[in-house]
């Protein structure tokens, strides 16, 4: 069993508590590409990861990249509920990024097949001293919580359309990766994402048969679940 020191990416703070040691960063995204280079300058450090790290430019003619992506609407663009956001979302990079990786400031290389009480085990057989492996490799939707409802299909993912339960009257989800759009689980897509549920509650809401008192005649909760990250 590894002896050394396992966490995740939201546990990360600042480079200073890892001053000292050999640390293995795994992901090949944002998060763990800008943890890795932030280690580097002090500690020898080790992105591993399962795929090639590819980037795209964080600023096109003067601008980030996110002002022309609302700009030309295509944070709005309809996607698949089961889409792999994974796989089309680059590493955002000024150039500091690819550079590090260049000079060998920072080292890549292929995911490690195993730990050992020791570190870990590379694929080519070498084993290597580790004191910590950090896991930037992003977040998944916990809603086991609702189990007892029988809204979730055999992975644990909301079964919904647009975020609307496709199983249960007055349920309905925002937060929830690639839900509507490619910005639906981010805080610049969460709004839009918010304002179509709540219009569809609103007119589930109007089809339920009020008695003389102004409530619902049949126990039909309305609930919006959100998703945290």
């Amino acid at each position: 069993m590894f002896r050394g020191q396992l966490l995740h990416s939201s546990a990360y703070r600042s480079p200073d508590a890892y001053r000292g040691q050999r640390i293995v960063v795994v992901g090949g995204g944002n998060s763990a590409v800008q943890i890795a280079v932030e280690l580097a300058p002090l500690e020898r450090v080790t992105l591993a990861t399962r795929t090639v790290v590819r980037f795209t430019p964080q600023r096109i003619l003067g601008r980030d990249i996110h002002f022309w992506t609302r700009l030309l609407g295509l944070e709005r663009l309809p996607l698949g509920g089961r889409l792999r956001l994974q796989e089309i979302n680059p590493v955002l990079d000024t150039g500091i990024y690819r550079h590090a990786l260049s000079t060998g400031l920072l080292h890549s290389r292929p995911m490690f097949a195993v730990f050992s009480a020791e570190g870990v085990i590379w694929a080519d057989g070498e084993r290597e001293r580790v004191d910590t492996v950090i896991f930037a490799t992003g977040y998944r939707s916990n809603l086991d919580y609702l189990a007892e409802l029988d809204v979730l299909d055999g992975a644990g993912r909301a079964r919904h359309r647009a975020g609307v339960s496709l199983t249960t009257p007055g349920l309905a989800y925002v937060g929830l990766p690639a839900q509507r759009t490619f910005a639906s689980a981010t805080l610049r897509g969460v709004g839009d994402d918010a304002a179509y549920v709540v219009a569809h509650l609103r007119r589930y809401l109007r089809t339920l048969s009020l008695s003389p008192g102004g409530r619902p005649s049949h126990a039909s909760p309305v609930k919006s679940v959100s998703q945290d990250r």
